[in-house]
Order: C-alpha cells, then sequence, then structure tokens
C-alpha cells in the first residue's frame, strides 16, 4: 500500500565531506524499491552533483522550494541549495563548511516549526569542525533544543535515544567527559530524562504503558554501595519517585546484564547514565538500523546513528541502511505528530 505524504522531510546535508552526500544519494535511488517518504535534501547541490560523479550514481538533482518538493521527488532529488562555503573534497573536512552545515539544520528546523515539512531528519556533522569554527554547543541534540526554545520561547529539555528493532537506549547526560559523570548526575536529571522518555513513547510511539529499565552507574549497580555511592544515593531516589509518580521505571540495575534477549523482553527502554553505556548495546545490536531520535521537542528529529565515516566518503563503501531507517521511523512519528494536532 501506498502512503501519501502532504509534506516532504527536511533531510539536512551534515558534513558534506563525510557520508551525508553518499546515504542521501542511495537512499534516493532506491525510493521506490523502499517505499521512501518524500524528503528535500538542504545543502549544496554541487556536492551532491560531484559526489554523484565520483560514485558512478546517475541521479537527477534539482533545485526547488520545500513546497514543491513532493511533486519533484518520484523524478529528482529535490534540493534547497545552502552553499557549503568551498569546493568540497570527499573525506576532507574544513572548518569552512561549518556556516554552511549549521545554516541547513536551521533551515531544516525552520521548515517544519512552520509547517513546511513534516518532521526534521539530520545527516551527522563532525563536531570537531563546528568546534573550530566556534559553534557553543556540544552536539546536535542540545543545537536543536536551543532552535526550539529561539522559536517557541519555551525552554526545551533535549533526550537523545537510540532507537533499533532490537533495543530502545537513552542516555542521562550525553556529550560529556567520563570523569564529569558523577558531577553532572543527579536525581532530578534522572527523572526528567524518564519523564520525557515515558511521554514520548506513551503519544509519538504508542506503547501504552511504556516500561523504563534505570541501569545503575557503577559496576553492579553499586553492589549495595561497595562499588561507588551513587546508585544509592542518586538512581535509586529517583526510580522511587518515578514509581510514585505512576511511572513504571525499574532499577538501579546492573547494566551488564540488562542488554541480552530475555532482559530486553522485560522492558521498552533502558536508561542509561552515560553515553557509551547506552550507546555501545544500541549500536552492537542495530548499527546498521538504529536511529538516534531526539525526544522532548516540539517537532519529530531523527537520524542515522553513524558518524561521519570520512574514511570512506566518496569511496562507494558507506551503507544507507541507517539513514532509510530514520526517514522511515520520521515519517512515522511525523504523521502521528500531525494527528494529534
Amino acid at each position: 500500500m501506498t502512503i501519501s505524504f502532504s509534506r516532504p522531510l527536511a533531510l539536512s546535508q551534515g558534513d558534506p565531506a563525510g557520508i551525508g552526500p553518499d546515504v542521501t544519494l542511495m537512499a534516493w535511488l532506491r525510493r521506490r524499491e523502499l517505499g521512501l517518504p518524500p524528503f528535500v535534501f538542504i545543502g549544496d547541490p554541487d556536492v551532491l552533483a560531484t559526489r554523484a560523479r565520483s560514485l558512478d550514481l546517475t541521479v537527477a538533482i534539482r533545485e526547488t522550494s520545500c513546497a514543491q518538493a513532493n511533486t519533484v521527488f518520484a523524478e529528482a532529488l529535490p534540493v534547497i541549495p545552502i552553499s557549503a562555503g568551498i569546493a568540497v573534497i570527499a573525506g576532507e573536512a574544513h572548518v569552512a563548511t561549518a556556516k554552511g552545515t549549521i545554516a541547513a539544520i536551521e533551515k531544516a528546523v525552520a521548515l517544519t516549526l512552520n509547517g513546511e515539512a513534516l518532521a526534521v531528519v539530520t545527516n551527522p556533522i563532525a563536531k570537531s569542525v563546528l568546534y573550530e569554527s566556534g559553534f557553543p554547543f556540544p552536539g546536535h541534540t542540545e543545537f536543536l533544543a536551543e532552535l526550539a526554545t529561539r522559536s517557541t520561547g519555551k525552554p526545551v529539555t533535549p533526550v537523545m535515544m537510540l532507537a533499533g528493532p532490537k533495543l530502545r537506549t537513552i542516555p542521562v547526560t550525553i556529550h560529556i567527559p567520563i570523569k564529569d559523570v558523577t558531577h553532572k548526575l543527579t536525581a532530578d536529571l534522572i527523572i526528567e530524562t524518564c519523564r520525557i522518555a515515558h511521554a514520548d513513547l506513551l503519544h509519538r510511539f504508542g506503547i501504552a504503558q511504556p516500561r523504563l529499565a534505570v541501569a545503575g552507574l557503577n559496576p553492579h549497580a553499586g553492589e549495595g554501595g561497595t562499588i561507588g555511592k551513587e546508585d544509592e544515593t542518586v538512581v535509586l531516589p529517583a526510580v522511587q519517585f518515578l514509581r510514585s509518580a505512576g511511572i513504571d521505571a525499574i532499577g538501579p540495575l546492573p547494566a551488564d546484564t540488562m542488554f541480552h534477549d530475555d532482559a530486553r523482553a522485560r522492558y521498552d527502554v533502558a536508561i542509561c547514565m552515560y553515553h557509551d553505556q547506552a550507546l555501545i548495546p544500541a549500536k552492537a545490536l542495530g548499527f546498521d538500523d538504529a536511529v538516534n531520535v531526539t525526544l522532548g521537542l516540539p517537532f519529530v528529529r531523527t537520524s542515522p546513528d553513524h558518524g561521519t565515516a570520512f574514511g570512506i566518503a566518496g569511496k562507494g563503501l558507506a551503507r544507507e541502511s541507517s539513514l532509510v531507517a530514520a526517514l522511515k521511523l520520521a515519517a512515522h512519528l511525523g504523521r502521528v505528530e500531525e494527528s494529534r494536532r
């Protein structure tokens, strides 16, 4: 069955020297085979054309408006042009591209917030390149929250979730060094993260009674306080508060036993205390089809779960499967969000 879409997805270019252009071209070429929702690429059309030639791909590229993208999509890859800033060489990151990368994200968000696009999908960025340009945010997630706050005037707490067919995980602390985790991790932060996760799983993902499994911070969830006190003084009080508020949360659980098949069957999302505790199992169980979803935003945003992969950009080695999964999930969640308005 073919599903019609009144609005396209807004796909930002990411770092133009990475594999974002590669997987975008490859996904569009498989649009009919995979039944992809229409999307409009926001970025430099010259980068796409150059990358298509280097990959020996025949792709019609057409500059257009968001309003015309759905019509264009069947025969050409629709593009809202934003200059990369320099002549981009695949695999060679350059700070001069940062301005265009940031502008593409801003445009995708603006189009979605004003109702022209259904949802935001972001290709991978290189944080080091953006930092060199003066970008003040730790990553995509935090920047998207700032853009939402600027637009709506309401503070936003973003929650990063990796969603795959076998596992969903959420890190409570995200892009910070391990040495800073214990200083940033609080019961209030765990509670707020879990509340946002519960709300989005309920309303956007359609899970009637979301089950949250909360990981401990320390090995063996602290082993009764003998391997660190944080699980008893920070994590456990948060879980107890959540349960008193009617949220089905259990924990703190030893992280080393949370991710086998039988354990995963007992919850809908794993709430983890730091970045790698969440992302390692998520990527191990679904690297090619896991999707990065930002919860807590006033719009839907997804992204592939991989990085820029500069080492394989332009070499025909990239796989488009995670971008495909991100596009499909964005379309589904966008339609759910649309039905709630």
